[in-house]
């Protein structure tokens, strides 16, 4: 198994990626963008796809995926995350990654450098790639706590 180091951020020549990871690429390019329209793209739209993250509990449905989006893309924050030491794996018509992610966010005078354990799965669909499930865990409770509070307003 090889494990992937070099980022995936949503900038990389999508044209020179294997279609599986150019869903994935566009993933971040929506995501740092701020790009409800690709985001939606990128996810399937039905009750099918899953999020359990650390902004939304667990998600079930593209309708309540994006209101997690929704609230981020809204936000007053700054943030940009990338997806490194991974392992990539096909099964058929579905590919999975697992890995990490790493982010900076701002918001006024707070500044969260994130460190997320991510797993994402996607489903090859009407002959195009879409996440069907994401997970995400921050092992930092303080940090939990602080991005939570920083996004939702939680205490």
């Amino acid at each position: 198994m090889k494990i992937e180091q070099v980022p995936v951020t949503g900038r990389e020549d999508k044209n020179s990626l294997t279609p599986p990871l150019r869903a994935l690429a566009e993933f971040y390019e929506a995501l740092n963008g701020r790009d409800m329209e690709k985001m939606a793209r990128n996810w399937a739209q039905s009750d099918e796809a899953v999020m359990d993250n650390p902004l939304g509990g667990i998600k079930r449905g593209w309708e309540e995926i994006r209101g997690v989006y929704e609230r981020l893309f809204n936000s007053r924050s700054e943030f940009r995350f990338e997806f490194y030491d991974y392992t990539f794996h096909t099964a058929g018509e579905i590919f999975y990654v697992a890995g990490r992610e790493r982010g900076e966010f701002r918001v006024g005078e707070t500044v969260l450098n994130l460190a997320i354990r991510t797993s994402r799965i996607f489903r090859l669909m009407d002959g195009c790639w879409r996440q069907v499930h994401h997970h995400g865990s921050i092992d930092d409770p303080d940090l939990l706590a602080s991005y939570q509070k920083a996004v939702l307003g939680r205490r």
